[in-house]
């Protein structure tokens, strides 16, 4: 077989996309927990009090005006607070994927419920849901893969410390990580430090007020060193831990041989590999400090730093992979389309999804050989997936087959991977196996899930679960190890 014996099939989500329980079990509200729905024409918005009082709203990855604070508003709809609801659902759903035959199953677990307001206030029934969550998924021979914080942080770090901007914070989440690591050593053994690291910003996903280039990577240097510390930390209170990170990863084709399109690919990709360089390889690049020093960007270190970063590196690098783009020298020569947490280059030689992300399975073994040439450790493909409209026909079935295709394509593309070059994968978790709230356009309807959620883009259904087309495909490629990718 192509994929080892012990081969990490599953699935992926996200707290604050799937575990609703806003306010349940002394749960305190994070940043995402002020952010509106929305659509492909209506975008998703911030909804916060401005030091005056009054109640503003602005685009998720914009700034808040000095001194505002999160605000949730009675009477608007917030897709975090329910999502699908995976908090009073968990031992339903985890049935569900134990019937799919999962082998891992990833999650990532609310700070908010943990520590309320993200300080060194520890909710034991938050660490009670999640000693529940994890005993379901070990009797069904599921694996734990936890991420420990995706995409947004506790709503009185973001209000009262300006997020990661603060030195402070990395304390906060030290303590948050040893809480967990000390509690659940004997439970989880994969971990992954920071979701989609490259793509952090703005008060919704790191509490921070000013977006400017400055605060991001200072910011950013927080996040190495709490990511660092964390791998050291975990490590010592147990050796088996695996502590990875995760990045979204989205290689660049240049739009043509011209040597400038090139160098702009090169530069594109540069950008997403800086944060992977720093935390397998433990050290910033030459090309970004070089940056650094053009653009006036100064980082504010403490002594011991870079020495934290260089002993706290991660055992395996955890990516999402859904598209691939194109690059260009002349921003006249191209169209743009839409992309995951940003626009992207049309490519004319790739079809799009209904959202107009590229479909670009051979870019998954590209990516794969980039990342297994550049950093030799253990890969694991920890998002990959295609949302779309699902219709429920009258018989109550969801014919998905453009989801069966896509993921086809995409696992035969890691198969070649393996065994044509050689590249060292451990897992392989879809998102979204469940239907869930998406992160980019707040909607419902964007669905990428092996299983249907009774629940529309303005909070109202049943939450009924049911299985989908796919649901049975997925099944039967766990059961034959990726092997049989065509019968169902």
């Amino acid at each position: 077989m192509t994929f080892p014996k012990d081969f990490l099939w599953g699935g992926a989500t996200a707290a604050n996309q799937y575990e609703g329980g806003y306010l349940s079990g002394g749960k305190g509200p994070s940043t995402l927990d002020a952010i509106t729905g929305g659509s492909h024409t209506k975008p998703r918005m911030i909804t916060y009090k401005t030091k005056d009082g009054k109640i503003e709203t602005c685009g998720r990855g914009d700034a808040l005006p000095e001194g505002a604070v999160g605000y949730i508003d009675p009477e608007t709809y917030y897709p975090s607070h329910v999502a699908t609801d995976f908090y009073h659902h968990y031992k339903e759903d985890i049935a569900l994927f134990a019937e799919m035959g999962f082998k891992c199953f990833r999650l990532s677990i609310a700070w908010s419920r943990i520590c309320p307001k993200g300080t060194k206030e520890v909710n034991e029934e938050g660490l009670s849901f999640y000693d529940n969550v994890f005993d379901e998924l070990l009797s069904h021979g599921i694996e734990p893969i936890v991420t420990i914080n995706h995409f947004d942080i506790p709503m009185y770090l973001a209000d009262e410390l300006d997020g990661w901007s603060s030195r402070e914070t990395i304390d906060h989440f030290l303590f948050f990580c040893e809480t967990l690591f000390t509690r659940y050593k004997n439970k989880v053994k994969y971990w992954m430090t920071f979701n989609e690291i490259n793509f952090l910003r703005s008060w919704t996903q790191i509490g921070i007020h000013d977006n400017s280039k400055q605060s991001k990577y200072q910011a950013a240097h927080h996040l190495f060193v709490a990511s660092g510390k964390a791998v050291t930390l975990g490590h010592q209170i147990n050796p088996d831990f695996k502590i990875g990170m995760m990045v979204a990863y989205i290689p660049s084709y240049p739009m043509s041989c011209k040597p400038e399109d090139v160098m702009e690919a090169l530069t594109f990709n540069r950008e997403q590999e800086f944060y992977m360089d720093v935390q397998v390889k433990g050290y910033y690049p030459k090309h970004k400090l070089k940056e650094f020093e053009r653009e006036g960007i100064t980082i504010k270190k403490e002594a011991g730093d870079d020495a934290i970063i260089a002993s706290g590196t991660v055992d395996y690098i955890g990516f999402s992979y859904y598209m691939s783009t194109v690059s260009a020298s002349d921003p006249t020569d191209v169209k743009y389309v839409g992309g995951n947490q940003m626009p992207a280059v049309k490519n004319p030689y790739l079809e799009e999804s209904e959202w107009g992300w590229a479909v670009d399975p051979l870019g998954l073994r590209i990516a794969l050989c980039k990342l297994e040439d550049r950093y030799h450790i253990p890969l694991f493909v920890v998002e990959n997936g295609f949302g779309a409209v699902d219709k429920v026909e009258a018989d109550g079935t969801i014919q998905d087959d453009y989801r069966i295709d896509y993921f086809k394509k995409h696992i035969a593309a890691m198969k070649d991977a393996v065994e044509l070059d050689g590249v060292d994968l451990i897992g392989y978790t879809p998102w979204g196996c469940i239907d869930i709230v998406s992160a980019g356009t707040g909607e419902m309807k964007k669905r990428y899930g092996f299983i249907y959620v009774d629940m529309d883009d303005e909070g109202n259904g049943t939450l009924k679960r049911s299985k989908k087309k796919s649901f049975d495909w997925y099944q039967k490629v766990i059961a034959t190890n990726g092997e049989n990718l065509t019968e169902m």
